[in-house]
């Protein structure tokens, strides 16, 4: 079975700012034939300029994403990367999000990757060769309060990939987690954002919620850790060397933060990981 790349076709999800944005602008300049989508084709335009393919793409839509993949294998034969980015943060105590909005991002986060991946596999197969790039995060190995169900969606994709990684591997095709930490982008402001109502009402968690908000706007623009973080760039960069490396890793972090915090829950006991978390964030119910 060949292992050379027979296409150069690399289709990237949620292009339409942040790491999306920057992976398909880095990969198209180094030679890779770039799908960049988004939902609204109209927020990519720009990137046409850059060498760029552009097409719509909801990942949370079956059909949008059939249509994708078949319009880019009627023009190529298949499809030799897929790069899984598109993803978002819902924030708020565990009681207080609906089964409604745990649905939404599971709907983004997890199964839209797990139904792209099923559509670019028979034809990654065909060739003998692929690579499936997932965007994880150092939240798919450590959890932070206010984030379980952006951390849950993380720990799947961890799950998913390890499993994929595996069953795929003799068919000449890799799967590589990226787990960025820190990164200055507008996820900050949408996770913070969809806490609005909760912030809105008094209740058992409004404290805790507050701090969360605050803890996570802080921590994007002014705390320690925002000194370890990073730019979309640097998560394009790592993505990059994964396509370009003959045997990739199964994982990278990205930025100091994640390589830091990851080294310290592995380390950590869990009743000494919910101690530090307690020096950075108020227990709901304590008084």
């Amino acid at each position: 079975m060949s292992h050379a790349p027979t296409s150069k076709v690399v289709l990237i999800t949620g292009c339409s700012s942040g790491i999306g944005r920057a992976t398909a602008l880095r990969l198209a300049r180094a030679g890779w034939t770039v799908y960049a989508t988004a939902r609204r084709v109209e927020s990519i335009a720009d990137l046409a300029s850059a060498g760029c393919h552009l097409l719509p793409l909801d990942v949370t839509d079956d059909a949008s994403m059939t249509h994708v993949v078949q319009t880019i294998e009627a023009e190529h034969g298949s499809i030799g990367v897929l790069v899984n980015n598109a993803g978002y943060s819902e924030s708020g105590a565990v009681e207080e999000i609906t089964s409604d909005r745990l649905r939404r991002q599971f709907e983004t986060n997890v199964f839209g990757v797990h139904r792209l991946i099923q559509l670019v596999l028979p034809g990654m197969r065909r060739q003998g060769w692929g690579k499936i790039v997932n965007l994880s995060s150092m939240g798919g190995k450590l959890t932070f309060p206010g984030g379980g169900a952006y951390h849950a969606s993380k720990y799947a994709i961890e799950a998913l990939s390890d499993a994929l990684r595996f069953e795929v591997k003799a068919f000449g095709i890799d799967v590589v987690l990226i787990e960025p930490g820190l990164i200055r982008t507008s996820f900050s402001q949408a996770a913070v954002g969809g806490m609005t109502q909760a912030l809105a009402k008094p209740g058992p968690y409004d404290v805790f919620n507050q701090a969360v908000a605050r803890n996570t706007t802080e921590a994007y623009e002014k705390g320690v850790f925002s000194k370890l973080g990073g730019g979309p760039d640097d998560v394009a960069k790592t993505i990059e060397r994964s396509l370009d490396a003959r045997r990739p890793k199964a994982r990278y972090p990205v930025t100091a933060s994640a390589r830091a915090l990851l080294m310290q829950r592995s380390m950590m006991p869990d009743w000494a990981w919910d101690a530090f978390l307690g020096t950075q964030f108020p227990r709901p119910g304590a008084a």
